[in-house]
């Protein structure tokens, strides 16, 4: 009898294996673990079975195997809910990178499910909704783009049509179209620089260099249109600085794109005070003047591509709005932040970390 059991074990544990194996053909998990269940049920009963008809004639231990099927049974439909817990949550994330992968950015999928299929959805929420946030930003770019070169491109048409008719002699037109025209350029070149940013090709080499004669050499840029302004422009560098890891040419473009902010939005008779001090093992900078202060809301969108305090502002007196948005991007490129608050006593005040060398 003990031949015959063993040859009933080994009999059913081929049986398993080679079910398992066949497994392995279906195309879905939902298949996979609904086959798996039946197998780990029905394995079992046949294993009660076979001992029942071998042991006890089948008819002896009639009780033992009702009460072995009975509980397969129960396993088997408590399985079959794990399985269905395990496999709608996986549907619905398949129907909804189906929706994602058709441009429908707004899809998202409810966070129920083992722990790993909820981290799973959550991740997946968060990228859908980064991917709508950047081809928001996109639309964006290119509507306020196309505004802001249509403004200059329209109105050298108008002066240049006007000079043909001969309305005004070429002369009278020349330094408001060398004014339309350094506009034009100085746009596309900030388009160009913000591409290769958010591309992440921008190529520069870093190396450890005075914090101090960065802020020199940005303030002296301004100085002398500060004073026409009327502002006070100063600088407060503490003493003792460590070198900071930059490339010195991009972190003095955003300086002076801070720079250019605050003396726009400062009144006459007003300051501004550029600031470097250590903090918390990096080299903090920061620009703070006593101009309009920071819109209601503002601060985070404020380094948003074409950003304006005021959007109903001429545009062309206020450039075109993509200053704060490189000087993100290159003050994180060098591993740092940047962040605006308001500054004690009104006004703003931006600040950007900087890596010591």
């Amino acid at each position: 009898m003990s031949e015959l059991a063993l040859a009933a074990a080994a009999g059913i544990l081929t049986v398993g294996l080679l079910a398992a194996i066949a497994l392995g053909r279906f195309r879905t998990v939902h298949a996979r673990l609904v086959g798996l269940t039946l197998i780990v049920g029905a394995l079992p009963i046949a294993a009660v079975v076979l001992s029942g008809v071998v042991m006890f004639d089948m008819h002896a231990d009639a009780v033992l195997i009702a009460v072995a099927i009975a509980s397969s049974v129960v396993a088997i439909g408590g399985a079959m809910l794990v399985t269905r817990s395990i496999s709608r949550p996986l549907g619905e994330l398949r129907a909804s990178t189906a929706r994602v992968a058709r441009g429908d950015f707004s899809t998202r999928v409810g966070r129920r499910g083992p722990a790993e299929l909820t981290e799973v959805a959550a991740a997946f929420n968060e990228m859908t909704s980064r991917l709508e946030e950047l081809f928001d930003a996109r639309r964006q770019l290119v509507a306020w783009a196309s505004h802001d070169l249509r403004a200059p491109v329209s109105s050298l048409q108008a002066m240049l049509e006007a000079i043909e008719d001969g309305v005004v002699e070429a002369e009278h037109y020349l330094p408001a179209m060398r004014q339309q025209v350094h506009a034009l350029r100085v746009l596309i070149d900030d388009l160009f620089e913000l591409a290769q940013i958010d591309a992440d090709v921008t190529a520069f080499e870093t190396y450890g260099v005075p914090v101090g004669p960065l802020v020199e050499s940005s303030v002296e840029a301004f100085a002398a249109e500060a004073s026409a302004r009327g502002i006070a422009l100063r600088r407060r560098i503490e003493a003792g600085l460590p070198d900071v890891e930059v490339a010195p040419e991009k972190i003095e473009r955003v300086l002076r794109n801070l720079l250019a902010n605050a003396v726009r939005h400062t009144p006459p008779e007003g300051s501004i005070v550029v600031g470097a001090k250590r903090v918390n093992g990096t080299v903090l900078v920061a620009v703070e003047d006593t101009g309009d202060g920071i819109p209601s809301g503002a601060a985070r969108t404020m380094f948003d591509r074409f950003w304006r305090a005021d959007q109903a502002r001429d545009r062309s007196r206020e450039g075109a709005g993509l200053g704060l948005a490189i000087a993100k991007g290159l003050v994180e490129r060098h591993g740092g932040r940047i962040w605006a608050e308001e500054r004690e006593g009104g006004g703003a005040r931006i600040a950007f970390t900087l890596p010591v060398a």
